[in-house]
């Protein structure tokens, strides 16, 4: 399930981040996932974007604060849809916010930079000649998006006009689900539903695309957000690894349904989880 050439619509199919010093944060993911770089931008332009890749396949980017932007790094997320143009329209007629008005990426695609109604920032893309990432759910690569929200009822209500998503209440939290995403993995990777079914996966995790949790209302600091959770092969060795460049490790690593997690803030500020898929931990509940 490592590879990608296409996304249905309704899928995150990329992250990137944008650095007050991209330099420094390519030292730092490179050394930690062993991330190789490119530059994307042309020769001479003020602002910098690095496409990190492993294998030769595209995970994610590294760029410059945009011009009068605060430097308050995060990682962002995209997901994919047929129209720009119509999703931010569809994003302001169910109550949110286009921060940013749909834009022609060079010949790479057309993307927008939306707000769901508490405000949570997230991005949607139309494929052009990139479709997004094409490694994802191996070490150093995303496989897993997740919105932590203060309204789940009205996050329910958002994200599921714009995107058709559903949530669904697994062992290990809850998630959301696009209705018939478990057929395209199916057309795409053949025995690919029988081979979650041996390994106990869930009913309805074939359909799900990313995770949902409730900030709790004695969580006075934590804002809603949307996160980026990157696959690893040892949760404790990256852990140890990142400290070693410079990160703050703020939680784990810790056990928890199929996976051992650690929170990691990278030297300039931004956060991520690294997941480790540990089977023997299938029993284990939240």
């Amino acid at each position: 399930m490592a590879e990608r050439e296409r996304y249905i619509p309704g899928v995150p199919c990329w992250v990137d981040i944008s650095e007050p010093d991209p330099q420094a944060a390519l030292d730092f993911y490179g050394g930690l996932f062993g991330w190789e770089f490119e530059e994307a931008m042309p020769e001479g332009s003020d602002t910098n974007y690095f496409l990190a890749r492993i294998r030769g396949g595209e995970v994610a980017a590294i760029g410059s604060v945009p011009e009068g932007a605060p430097p308050v790094p995060a990682w962002n997320t995209y997901i994919a849809v047929a129209r720009a143009d119509d999703a931010a329209a569809a994003a302001e007629a169910a109550g949110g916010t286009v921060l940013m008005a749909p834009f022609d990426v060079l010949d790479a695609g057309r993307m927008a930079v939306l707000a769901d109604p508490e405000g949570v920032a997230f991005c949607v893309w139309e494929a052009g000649n990139t479709v997004g990432a094409t490694i994802v759910n191996e070490h150093g690569a995303v496989n897993f998006n997740t919105l932590a929200t203060r309204d789940l009822d009205r996050a329910r209500d958002f994200y599921g006009a714009l995107f058709g998503w559903k949530t669904l209440s697994l062992p290990f939290g809850l998630v959301w689900t696009l209705p018939g995403y478990g057929d395209h993995l199916e057309e795409l990777m053949p025995g690919v539903r029988a081979q979650m079914e041996q390994m106990g996966a869930p009913d309805g995790f074939i359909d799900v695309v990313a995770a949902v949790e409730a900030i709790s209302d004695h969580d006075a600091e934590t804002t809603a957000h949307w996160s980026v959770t990157f696959g690893v092969d040892d949760a404790g060795a990256i852990a140890a690894k990142a400290e070693a460049l410079g990160a703050e490790v703020l939680s784990g690593p810790i056990d928890a349904p199929w996976t051992r997690n650690t929170v990691i803030r990278d030297p300039q500020g931004a956060t991520f989880v690294a997941s480790q898929f540990v089977a023997e931990n299938s029993e284990l509940t939240n």
